[in-house]
């Protein structure tokens, strides 16, 4: 086993604490990871809410993390020491269902395993996330971090980036595009940016004029504000497609009402049950759609199309020792847009 030292919870308290723990032993196709910078997601919020501890499984969060390899197993041949490297919420897969021979591993049929609070394939161990300073991963599931890419800022690329850059492709959002962004977070603020850089019209809907300055520095053509009825009104029909990322249970009418005839819209931010009208989506053919994550082609190819428009998240960054700070204050929606930690204090 590899001691390495991370951020834990192993009780009901909520809180991390730092401690060691181990990584398994370098498998034929594996790389050892020093992880460097980790996003700070609202799922790692989720995770510590309803870990009690009493599996016995220590829970270490954090699946979006940029490093650099230290090690690699005898049979990876396309990485090598000392390069630069990103980690998403995937780690392995099946590797033989539709889902994964497609290159949607995100969907495997035989559910994905997870950086954290996932069971590792070989061994049945649960697997401990990226609040760690070393992290052991599958060379597949790995991707090289292009040249150019701050690696803090994109480390949130690996879960907030992926899960809006899905649905924008497989929408065909592009020059012409009329799209919109719900949310401002996370999530939303890279899709403003990568709406943008697709050659969309990009409006951002927002239920306080007060983000009309965000918007507009992060590229969006307008702000629609959805608590004033007469702009809901006036943009009715006006979307292809729209981006909900809004996190709190929310009324999809409203949201309906503004998709073009054909158009849909794509609820990310939020996982819990729905209730939709059919009349909203019959008037206009309207389409309602999910995502979550992304495979390994799509990641790749994100990661690259963010290299080239010089795309990052904004984030707040922090030393590591401020974890619990972080996801109190992410608790509150206190932050733009972004927590990331610097492992390098548990050296």
């Amino acid at each position: 086993m590899r001691p390495t030292t991370g951020w834990q919870a192993d009780g009901t308290s909520g809180t991390l604490r730092r401690g060691p723990i181990e990584r398994r032993d370098l498998r034929a196709d594996d790389l050892a990871v020093r992880v460097d910078y980790c996003g700070v997601c609202y799922s790692d919020l989720h995770a510590l809410d309803v870990h009690d501890g009493k599996a016995g499984h220590l829970l270490v969060p954090g699946h979006e993390f940029t490093g650099v390899v230290t090690a690699t197993g005898p049979g990876v041949t396309g990485f090598a020491v000392g390069d630069p490297v990103a980690v998403g919420n995937i780690v392995d897969s099946c590797g033989q269902c539709a889902m994964c021979r497609a290159g949607q591993e995100n969907f495997c049929y035989d559910f994905p395993t997870l950086t954290y609070a996932g069971t590792d394939r070989q061994d049945g161990s649960h697997t401990l996330g990226g609040y760690s300073r070393e992290y052991i991963v599958r060379d597949r599931f790995t991707h090289h971090l292009p040249a150019g890419l701050d690696p803090a800022a994109t480390a949130p690329l690996l879960c907030a980036g992926i899960t809006v850059w899905e649905p924008l492709q497989a929408l065909g959002v592009g020059p012409g595009s009329q799209v919109a962004v719900a949310g401002l977070g996370g999530l939303g603020h890279l899709a403003v940016k990568m709406a943008v850089a697709l050659g969309a019209t990009t409006t951002v809907i927002s239920r306080s004029p007060d983000k009309a300055d965000d918007a507009r520095r992060l590229g969006a053509h307008g702000l629609l504000v959805s608590s004033d009825p007469e702009q809901m009104a006036a943009a009715r029909d006006r979307f292809d497609v729209i981006i909900d990322t809004i996190s709190a249970p929310h009324d999809l009418a409203p949201y309906l009402k503004l998709v073009a005839m054909d158009g849909t819209l794509s609820q990310l931010g939020y996982l819990g049950p729905v209730t939709v009208e059919t009349r909203n989506l019959l008037m206009g053919r309207k389409k309602l759609s999910s995502a979550g994550s992304g495979g390994m082609p799509a990641t790749a190819a994100m990661l690259d199309f963010c290299a080239t428009h010089d795309i990052t998240a904004d984030i707040e960054l922090l030393p590591s020792s401020q974890v619990n700070e972080a996801l109190e204050r992410l608790r509150r929606n206190d932050v733009r847009y972004r927590f990331v930690l610097d492992m390098a204090d548990l050296d």
